[in-house]
């Protein structure tokens, strides 16, 4: 199994990050401020335009390290990858599956079969943990639609129905995520998801951390050797990782939303980590980013029981396990591709 490293994240716009022997090298006014050694690193994430040498960026390519860069307000700018790995004859599989609209509907119904029972049990364990502060009913209500939504995906038979049912499901799921805040409801009120840019606090949060989770599929599937651009749900576009995006539907709810609602929940993010833009977006402040980011590492070091391998994984290797596991279904290892079921 993967070992889960650890994530070098440059949080400080002013900070510039090169290479020195086997070593990152963090620099601020031209001084050294500290180094890390590269083989402990599996991705490195870093903020604003100052930048990163040409030679780390050639070490992380050859090392296989996930460099990602970020806007000064957290988003998404580019990424750095190395040579194509893996097999081939995965690759060449992987391209005919995508071409054919049976095969690649199989695999798309278990991503969102995956997506929607993940919502699903968001809300019951909701329902479990807080039934005196939560109004149980209406949760229950809608939990039974997602279920009745799980039904028609598995007797689905085509691709457009089965994104219209998808976008319901989210819809529905996304109607009581404002139920699911308990603390600084004032400062975080959730009406609906919105994003490029976020006008509120929470879909700031929701937005940053979904980029980091579809950077996390990217990197798992380029690891197992998939090309994260060819997708079964998600239709081809020239920049846009399908398959990623495809893969990360299903651990939308259980790793993203559900860390979003600890940050909340807990404290751990308040309203003083946010600014707002003369435009309405919404970000994180840098002091914002680096509680962010602590806490995000943290959640990755959690220890689960993976539900189909029943073996102990940490959550940031859970998107390695899944694509390793759709590998295997591409490959013709194993009947069917496992969702990844979470309760």
């Amino acid at each position: 199994m993967k070992k889960l490293l650890n994530t070098l994240y440059n949080n400080n716009e002013n900070r510039y990050l090169s290479l020195d022997g086997l070593n990152v090298v963090v620099l601020e006014d031209n001084s050294e401020i500290g180094r890390i050694p590269l083989h402990n690193l599996e991705m490195i994430v870093t903020v604003g335009y100052t930048g990163v040498s040409p030679a780390l960026m050639g070490a992380c390519a050859e090392n296989n390290i996930n460099l990602c860069f970020l806007k000064p307000n957290g988003t998404f700018l580019a990424r750095v990858t190395g040579r194509t790995k893996g097999n081939v004859i995965l690759r060449k599989t992987q391209y005919l599956i995508s071409e054919n609209d049976e095969e690649s509907l199989k695999i798309a119904r278990n991503f969102i079969i995956g997506k929607i029972f993940n919502a699903k049990w968001v809300i019951e364990r909701a329902k479990r943990d807080y039934s005196l502060r939560l109004n149980t009913e209406k949760l229950s209500k809608t939990s039974g639609i997602l279920s009745n939504s799980i039904s028609m995906v598995q007797n689905c038979n085509d691709a457009d129905m089965l994104r219209g049912i998808e976008g319901e499901a989210a819809g529905i799921y996304f109607s009581v995520f404002d139920d699911l805040i308990l603390q600084q409801k004032k400062d975080f009120k959730f009406i609906t998801r919105n994003r490029r840019p976020p006008l509120d606090n929470v879909n700031a949060l929701l937005s940053l951390t979904y980029t980091m989770l579809t950077n996390m599929c990217q990197a798992a599937l380029e690891t197992v050797g998939l090309d994260p651009y060819v997708g079964f749900m998600h239709s081809d576009r020239p920049g846009r990782a399908s398959l990623a995006l495809d893969l990360m539907e299903e651990l939308r709810s259980v790793f993203a939303d559900r860390f979003v609602l600890t940050l909340i929940n807990k404290k751990m993010i308040t309203s003083k980590d946010f600014e707002k833009m003369e435009s309405g977006a919404v970000f994180l402040t840098e002091n914002g980013r680096k509680k962010f980011f602590t806490a995000l590492q943290n959640r990755k070091k959690e220890t689960i029981t993976h539900p189909f391998l029943n073996e102990k994984v940490e959550w940031g290797v859970v998107p390695y396990v899944q694509a390793l596991l759709l590998s295997r279904y591409i490959r013709g290892d194993i009947d069917e591709y496992p969702p990844f079921l979470w309760k």
